[in-house]
């Protein structure tokens, strides 16, 4: 088995939840094995070693775990990105729509420097709206997205198309069709 089939292996799907007709990809089971979590580790490595990005930075919560990780591997900073009211310091927020309502991400005003390159990394991309909200907020702050990265792509729900159409490069491990 290949790495990529060994990833997705280990990617879940649990039926209803968090409401009918929502097939969840839980990537729970792909963190807890060892060896599967290093696999998806060095798979990003390996993407971004030579890119030298000056950061990683990893959109609330999911993103902050693989994102870290990264970061520490290829010897960078780290970014979070967290939703609203839970970031210390003075903070950029970007609000975006939900399936149902709307929400907030927020970034500390000094988290990046102009012209730093980054990489915006997620666990999943369904609407494309967090991560879109990351994008804005890191370009506000003058940083340049190199790509946005994500273990898994939800493409009928139209976030990549959505964020390519916006100019942002993706990199997903794998995706999976109906929702």
């Amino acid at each position: 088995m290949d790495d990529l089939a060994f990833i997705r292996s280990h990617i879940r799907t649990v039926p209803d939840w968090p409401a009918a007709g929502v097939q969840f990809r839980d990537i729970t089971p792909l963190l807890q094995n060892p060896r599967a979590f290093r696999v998806l580790i060095d798979q990003f490595v390996h993407r971004y070693f030579d890119q030298r990005p000056a950061a990683i930075a990893g959109l609330d919560a999911r993103g902050f775990i693989i994102g870290s990780v990264l970061a520490y591997e290829l010897n960078i900073g780290f970014v979070p990105i967290r939703k609203q009211g839970k970031l210390p310091y003075t903070t950029l927020a970007e609000s975006y729509e939900l399936e149902y309502g709307s929400a907030t991400v927020e970034i500390h005003t000094d988290a990046v420097q102009r012209g730093d390159r980054v990489v915006l990394i997620d666990d999943l991309i369904a609407t494309g709206g967090t991560m879109m909200a990351g994008k804005n907020l890191l370009d506000r702050l003058g940083a340049h997205v190199i790509e946005g990265a994500a273990i898994v792509d939800l493409p009928e729900l139209g976030g990549s198309a959505k964020l390519r159409a916006a100019g942002l490069p993706l990199f997903t491990l794998t995706s999976f069709e109906g929702h």
